[in-house]
C-alpha cells in the first residue's frame, strides 16, 4: 500500500488506505484545522524530531472504554489516602513538555519536539486538548493530554515522576468521562500498561464505526473545571 504525500490542500486520503503498520500519509502541517482534521477521521501525527510529519492510523486500534477500566485495589488505596490532588487544564504546557522531557530522561525517545507543543498548546488554546495534573505537596509529578472531540478522548501521552500519578490522573479523567457519557478513549497503539487498566485492541472497521457514533455527541470545548 503507498504513502500518500499531503499537499497544502486539508484533506488525508482515507484510513483504510494506511499501510498494515498504520502509515497513511506523510507531510502537511500541524495547523489546528488540519489536526481536528485528521483527529476527526481517527489519524494523529507521530515522527521523530527533524523527520518530516508522519501521520497514522493503526489497525488494530487499542481503546479504553471508560466503563471497562480496572481499577486496582492498591491504587484505590492511594486514591483514598489523598496524597494526591488532580487538577484539569492547570497547566497545559507543563504537562506536555513534562511528557517531552521524561521520555527522554527514560531514553524512550519522543515525537514531542517543538513544533508538537506549540500545535497543541494551540489546539488548547481553541478548548480542544485538555491535560490532567496531577500534584504532590505544590508540585506536578504526573499528568497526562490529549484532545476531546464529540464522545471520544484521543489520548497523547502521559507522564509520572512519582509512582501511580499517571494512573491516578487517567482514573481521574476516566472518571470524569463517565459523567459525561463518553464512548471511548483512544490509546492509539497497543501497549501493557494501558492493558492491564482495560484497554483492548479493536479492528479498524469497529474503531471507525464508534468513532462516527461518538463524534454525534456535543463537544465539551473550553477549559474543564476541576474535580
Amino acid at each position: 500500500m503507498p504513502v500518500f504525500q499531503l499537499t497544502d490542500n486539508l484533506c488525508f486520503p482515507p484510513p483504510a488506505l494506511a499501510r498494515e503498520d498504520g502509515l497513511l500519509a506523510v507531510g502537511g502541517d500541524l495547523s489546528v484545522p488540519r489536526l481536528l482534521q485528521a483527529y476527526q477521521q481517527g489519524i494523529f501525527p507521530w515522527y521523530s524530531p527533524n523527520d518530516p510529519i508522519l501521520w497514522w492510523s493503526p489497525n488494530p486500534r487499542l481503546v479504553l472504554i471508560p466503563q471497562e477500566f480496572h481499577l486496582a485495589r492498591r491504587l484505590t488505596r492511594t486514591i483514598r489516602q489523598q496524597t494526591f490532588h488532580i487538577t484539569f487544564d492547570t497547566n497545559f504546557a507543563q504537562v506536555i513538555i513534562a511528557c517531552a522531557q521524561t521520555r527522554r530522561k527514560e531514553g524512550q525517545g519522543t515525537w514531542i519536539d517543538e513544533a508538537m507543543i506549540m500545535a497543541y498548546c494551540q489546539l488548547h488554546s481553541q478548548g480542544y486538548a485538555h491535560s490532567v495534573e496531577c500534584w504532590q505537596d505544590a508540585e506536578l509529578v504526573g499528568g497526562l493530554y490529549g484532545v476531546s472531540l464529540g464522545g471520544i478522548f484521543f489520548g497523547e501521552s502521559m507522564f509520572s515522576l512519582v509512582p501511580n500519578s499517571s494512573k491516578i490522573a487517567l482514573t481521574t479523567l476516566v472518571d470524569r468521562l463517565k459523567t459525561w457519557d463518553f464512548e471511548l478513549i483512544d490509546c492509539q497503539i497497543g501497549t501493557g500498561h494501558l492493558q492491564r487498566l482495560g484497554a483492548k485492541e479493536i479492528s479498524g472497521a469497529e474503531f471507525s464505526t464508534r468513532l462516527t457514533q461518538a463524534l454525534n455527541k456535543p463537544t465539551h470545548r473550553g477549559q474543564w473545571r476541576n474535580p
